[in-house]
């Protein structure tokens, strides 16, 4: 399926795009407590520092997630979703390949991620280890706890 996308950087305007990070922010408070929740609402990912995608099976729209410039070695993995009907057909294993791509063009031997540790978030876990990441100690504000978990990469 990951084959058929069409990933673009994204500047999100798209209704689409808006209601599928508005899906993921209510699912992060549904998960976890509010004090927990790191997942940035769209006017965060439009900053500079921050280069967001979606990936398009035609004109639907299929996952997205972004990458967030820390230093001239380091970035960071925000947003990252599939839409509900294309969850476990490839589609954010797609936007993830992508934006390791990114990070390897840009240059960063270091990429890292906060996610949710309760159950809903296992699928996530399995992907991110499937593809080289393992979990670290927390960096930058985040801390390890039971609802949350940070993993990194070296590239």
């Amino acid at each position: 399926m990951s084959a058929n996308l069409s990933i673009i950087e994204d500047d999100l305007e798209g209704e689409d795009v808006c209601a599928l990070l508005q899906l993921h922010l209510n699912e992060m408070h549904q998960w976890s407590p509010a004090c927990k929740i790191h997942a940035m609402p769209v006017e965060r990912l439009r900053e500079a520092d921050v280069t967001f995608y979606s990936a398009w099976d035609a004109d639907r729209l299929a996952a997205c997630g972004a990458i967030k410039h820390l230093d001239e070695a380091r970035g960071e993995l925000k947003s990252m979703r599939a839409a509900p009907e294309f969850r476990g057909q490839g589609a954010g294993e797609a936007i993830l390949l992508h934006l390791l791509s990114v990070a390897k063009d840009r240059g960063y031997t270091w990429l890292g991620l906060e996610t949710g540790r309760p159950d809903p978030f296992v699928p996530a876990h399995r992907l991110y280890q499937k593809h080289g990441f393992a979990e670290c100690e927390p960096f930058g504000d985040y801390v390890s706890d039971e609802f949350s978990v940070c993993m990194d990469i070296r590239l």
